[in-house]
């Protein structure tokens, strides 16, 4: 097989057939505007929207912050275990038909929490679509429960403790929300104290913030996985101890181009990662709010950077090894990756 693409046609048929995990991805910036509008009748809630169109409409952000205003504005449709089960069971059966045979996803219970839903209401539902989701698609998935950093590190504790009944279901914990002002160091205790408890461990870091971030992330958070990670590049030597720990960066294209962390995707840093060594990935982020799935991602940023079979073929190969599966499991997606290409 040819490794140069014909066309934009050639290329997004490869892609959909590619098998492929996706690591970063927030369950709530699933939540599209026509199930925000059956969750609010469904909870009787008052939204500042009229329709599904102004809801689009009102996704046109200039930062990370214009984004988590509205993101945490939509998750207020949220509110009974039905509720993060439909949310979760959708997103689940969108990653299907992108040929997504692995999710670890995300979700942020102090945003629910804070207003009065109980952990246990989130976390049933959205284990119970995750469970559906294996019978009915043969997906399998883990779940990393995120840390709010513009939060206290003392309310993480307390989100910690809540987790506790539940670490049967829970596989890492993250961090997310604002970056700038709120460094890892922030949140040093209690990340130790859930790397004790066996959990995985990763983070938001370089996104917005700086590739200082990242050093705190890798050195005091000790992660696992570094999500986005985009500014380490700015350090030289950072970039040489990422590829020399085959740390994994979970990099979404789209979330990048819609919060203006790039201009323009012909100058997105995936291929410099690769070039690099780095074990990036392609993943969607907040889908909803930023434009597409995980194969819309693969398509936009492998069209504006001209990406070949053997770098889409590299970056879906990365997906599982950066993943929190089993060798075993790594092992037979990677045999089936092998065998598509």
């Amino acid at each position: 097989m040819p490794d140069a693409f014909t066309s934009s046609e050639d290329r997004a048929a490869f892609i959909a057939g590619l098998p492929k995990a996706e690591l970063h991805l927030h369950i709530e910036g699933s939540l599209e505007p026509e199930l925000m509008f059956t969750l609010a009748r469904r909870n009787h809630v008052a939204i500042p929207f009229a329709s599904v169109e102004e809801v689009r409409a009102a996704y046109a952000f200039s930062n990370l912050q214009d984004f988590l205003d509205i993101y945490y504005q939509g998750m207020g449709v949220l509110h009974t275990e039905q509720d993060f089960h439909d949310l979760t069971i959708a997103y689940c059966a969108r990653a299907s038909a992108d040929n997504v045979r692995h999710v670890e996803i995300f979700f942020d219970p102090q945003g629910h929490t804070e207003r009065g839903i109980a952990f246990e209401t989130v976390i049933r539902g959205i284990t119970r679509a995750l469970d559906d989701a294996s019978a009915r698609y043969g997906i399998s998935s883990k779940l990393i429960m995120c840390f709010l950093r513009h939060l206290s590190e003392a309310d993480a504790e307390a989100t910690l403790d809540a987790a506790l009944p539940y670490l049967g279901r829970i596989d890492g914990v993250g961090l997310d929300s604002s970056e700038v002002g709120h460094p890892p160091a922030k949140f040093e205790r209690v990340f130790a104290r859930a790397r004790a408890l066996g959990l995985k461990i990763v983070a938001h870091a370089g996104e917005e913030g700086p590739p200082a971030y990242v050093h705190e992330a890798l050195d005091l958070l000790k992660v696992d996985r570094i999500d986005h990670g985009n500014r380490s590049l700015e350090d030289p030597a950072l970039v040489a101890r990422l590829a020399g720990e085959a740390m994994c960066l979970t990099v979404c294209p789209l979330s990048n181009l819609k919060l203006c962390v790039v201009d323009d995707l012909a100058a997105h840093p995936l291929r410099t990662m690769l070039d690099a060594g780095l074990i990036a990935t392609i993943n969607s982020d907040d889908p909803s709010y930023f434009g597409g799935y995980v194969n819309a991602n693969y398509r936009a940023v492998a069209d504006a950077l001209d990406l070949s079979r053997a770098e889409l073929v590299t970056l879906a190969r990365n997906s599982f090894t950066g993943s929190f599966l089993g060798e075993a499991d790594k092992v037979r997606h990677l045999a089936a990756i092998d065998a598509y290409a």
